[in-house]
C-alpha cells in the first residue's frame, strides 16, 4: 500500500461544481480508488458547499482546493483596488475549503492564471509578500496549510521554478506555506526531474502528476522514473494528486486560461482508473527496490 494519500482533479469527471457535478465527480472519485478530490474554485459560485461536505464525508474522501486568480484580482498587480479584489477571493476561497473539511489550499494563489505580457516588479512581488503573509495567518487560525503551485512562464511570471517559489516562502516566512510541484509544469521550467525535488525537500506539500501534454500518464515523455525515485529519496509522504485536461471537459472558465483547446482523451472514468493504477505501479516499484 502507498503511504501517499492519492488524488484526482475533479476536472477529469466534469467541468462545473453544481451539485449534480459535484454527486458525479465524488462518486467517480471513489468508484476510481482514490483517497482524495482536488476541486478547482474557479466555479465556488455554484458549489453547495454543505451537501459536497456531506458527500464527500459518505464516500470517505479527502478535499484539496486549488485556484488561481484573474486579472481584475490579482495580487501580484501594482494597482491596490486589484490586489484587494484578489485578496478577497484568497480569503473566500481558503473558507470555502475549511467549510468543505479540508485543510490544504494550494494553487497560483500569487497572481493572474494567464500570459502575462512583462516582468514582475518588485512593488507587485511586495503585494503578493504581503497578502500572503495575512492569508497564511488567517490559514494557520484555521489548522492549514497553503501551498505555493510553481507554474510555468505562460501561466504566471511570478514564480516558475522550485527556487522561485522557496525564495517566496521564505519572504512569507510562515510554517504553514508549503511548496506544491507539477510535474506538467516542471518539464517546461526545471533542468530535470530530480534537483528541484531535492531542493525544496521537506517543504515539498503537495505534488501533481500530470504528463507532458497533460493526457494519459505514460503516453508522452515525461522522465516519471527519476521524479518518483526523487520522491522516494526525500521521504516525500503527502499526496499525490493525478492533474489531467482535455476539451472533452470543458470549465466555463479554467479551460480557456489553461489553453485546453486539443481533445487528448472523452472517457474522464477511464483516465483516472489507468492514472489510479500508474501511481500505485510507481509508487509500489519504489517501495520494493
Amino acid at each position: 500500500m502507498s503511504r501517499n494519500a492519492l488524488g484526482v482533479h475533479a476536472l477529469v469527471f466534469a467541468g462545473g461544481t453544481s451539485p449534480a457535478e459535484m454527486t458525479s465527480i465524488i462518486a467517480e472519485t471513489k468508484a476510481a480508488g482514490y483517497d482524495l478530490l482536488e476541486l478547482s474554485l474557479h466555479d465556488s459560485p455554484a458549489l453547495d458547499v454543505a451537501a459536497a461536505r456531506a458527500e464527500l464525508e459518505a464516500a470517505g474522501l479527502g478535499i484539496v482546493c486549488s485556484r488561481g486568480l484573474a486579472f481584475e484580482a490579482d495580487v501580484s498587480s501594482d494597482d491596490p483596488e486589484v490586489v484587494a479584489r484578489g485578496a478577497r477571493l484568497l480569503h473566500d476561497s481558503l473558507q470555502i475549503t475549511h467549510d468543505l473539511g479540508g485543510s490544504h489550499f494550494t494553487g497560483a494563489l500569487y497572481s493572474a492564471l494567464g500570459k502575462y505580457g512583462r516582468p514582475l516588479s518588485s512593488a507587485g512581488r511586495a503585494n503578493v509578500v504581503s497578502v500572503l503573509t495575512d492569508l497564511a495567518a488567517e490559514a494557520a487560525g484555521k489548522q492549514m496549510t497553503l501551498g505555493l503551485e510553481v507554474c510555468n512562464r505562460y501561466e504566471t511570471n511570478v514564480i516558475n521554478t522550485a527556487a522561485d517559489a522557496l525564495r517566496l516562502a521564505d519572504d512569507i516566512g510562515a510554517d504553514n506555506v508549503v511548496i506544491h510541484l507539477d510535474s506538467y509544469h516542471m518539464n517546461i521550467e526545471e533542468d530535470d526531474f530530480s534537483r528541484p525535488v531535492r531542493l525544496v525537500g521537506d517543504r515539498l506539500g503537495y505534488v501533481h502528476i500530470g504528463e507532458n501534454h497533460r493526457g494519459y500518464l505514460g503516453s508522452g515523455h515525461l522522465d516519471f522514473t527519476s521524479f518518483f525515485h526523487s520522491l522516494e529519496d526525500i521521504g516525500y509522504a503527502g499526496p499525490i494528486t493525478f492533474e489531467s485536461f482535455s476539451s472533452a471537459v470543458v470549465s466555463p472558465t479554467l479551460s480557456n486560461d489553461l489553453a485546453i483547446w486539443r481533445n487528448l482523451w472523452d472517457d474522464g472514468p477511464a483516465l483516472a482508473r489507468h492514472a489510479h493504477a500508474f501511481l500505485t505501479d510507481r509508487l509500489e516499484a519504489n517501495r520494493v527496490s
